[in-house]
């Protein structure tokens, strides 16, 4: 049995997660969407490699335009580790409100949670958006917008707390289509679908399932969806945000500075390994040792931002099926 993930938009782009990429409405079809994206950030060739691949009439924009955007956006950057030298340095989370605790009980017993919060320390807290790292170079605005007009005013506590933690939310729709005698793909507009992992199951364990004769095993691909939970990873007083870029930015647009989120704390580089993006640990002087980091309010400033058209895309995970009857002979005995 083989898996291949296509994500169609190319090895550099990030995977956005779940509820940022369809909320409880999903917003109409359309054949195209805007990025927005940091510039100044490196390495330039994965701007310029978005820009050719995916953005529309890409192949034909001024290369050397935009390699001067970057420059200029770069400059910029270089400024800011002047002017705001350290501010990364001091984004520690406040405590959550007592009367929110129940609400914490019920996140820390769903499964999502438990399943994936399971490795460091972990804890609850309010963070300030403007002070978080970020590791994406890009979000879509098209999907920020349309969670602005969903949330449409600054939310209540427990409002923004189920913004930010929730517990069932709505997913995109999934195609399976069978292409091939064992051949099968699962189709979703959204980056974050996954493989989750390849198990052995029980007959127990499927329900409903008949056959034409007894049943001894099945091998179960399973493919979803990340959790949803706005998180953040703590190395010292940094903060880097990890899952929710969409959320975060739709409710700073709407005037929220901080916002509840999971917290796991990081100690040694091992760590950070198993838990964030494999890009982060290899550049972590970047995000956790540099004068000024990109931040999340990056994505608000227009010396840094660009917005950029970008085709819709599918995208697609594939899995084959191979089976075999053999005959093994038993061993000798000596």
């Amino acid at each position: 049995m083989s898996l291949r993930a296509a994500n169609l938009q190319d090895s550099f782009t990030d995977p956005a997660h779940g509820l940022d990429r369809a909320s409880s409405t999903p917003e109409p079809t359309s054949v195209c969407h805007e990025e927005l994206w940091l510039l100044g950030q490196p390495p330039l060739w994965r701007f310029l490699d978005f820009v050719e691949h995916a953005a529309v009439g890409g192949v034909h924009l001024d290369r050397a335009g935009l390699v001067g955007e970057w420059e200029a956006a770069n400059d910029h950057y270089q400024e800011l580790e002047h002017s705001e030298a350290g501010i990364a340095n001091s984004a520690v989370p406040r405590d959550m409100d007592a009367e929110l605790a129940p609400l914490i009980r019920e996140v820390v017993a769903h499964p999502h949670f438990r399943h994936t919060f399971d490795t460091v320390p972990t804890t609850f807290g309010m963070v300030e958006l403007d002070r978080l790292i970020v590791r994406q170079k890009h979000v879509t605005q098209s999907f920020v917008d349309g969670l602005v007009r969903r949330i449409a005013c600054c939310p209540d506590r427990e409002t923004l707390f189920q913004i930010c933690l929730p517990l069932d939310a709505p997913k995109p729709p999934v195609q399976i289509c069978k292409v091939g005698p064992q051949r099968y793909v699962f189709r979703c507009e959204s980056t974050d679908l996954r493989h989750h992992q390849t198990t052995v199951l029980e007959p127990r364990q499927v329900p409903g399932y008949d056959s034409f004769g007894a049943v001894a095993g099945l091998i179960a691909v399973v493919v979803g969806f990340g959790h949803d939970f706005l998180s953040v990873i703590r190395v010292g007083n940094r903060l880097l945000l990890d899952n929710g870029y969409h959320r975060a930015c739709a409710l700073r647009a709407l005037g929220v500075t901080h916002v509840p989120c999971v917290i796991q704390t990081i100690s040694r580089l091992d760590e950070l390994q198993m838990t964030v993006n494999a890009r982060v640990a290899e550049d972590a002087g970047l995000y956790f040792e540099s004068a000024r980091p990109p931040l999340l309010k990056d994505f608000f400033d227009p010396k840094i931002r660009k917005l950029l058209p970008v085709r819709a895309q599918t995208h697609l995970v594939e899995v084959h099926v191979e089976v075999k009857h053999l005959v093994e002979e038993p061993m000798e005995t000596w």
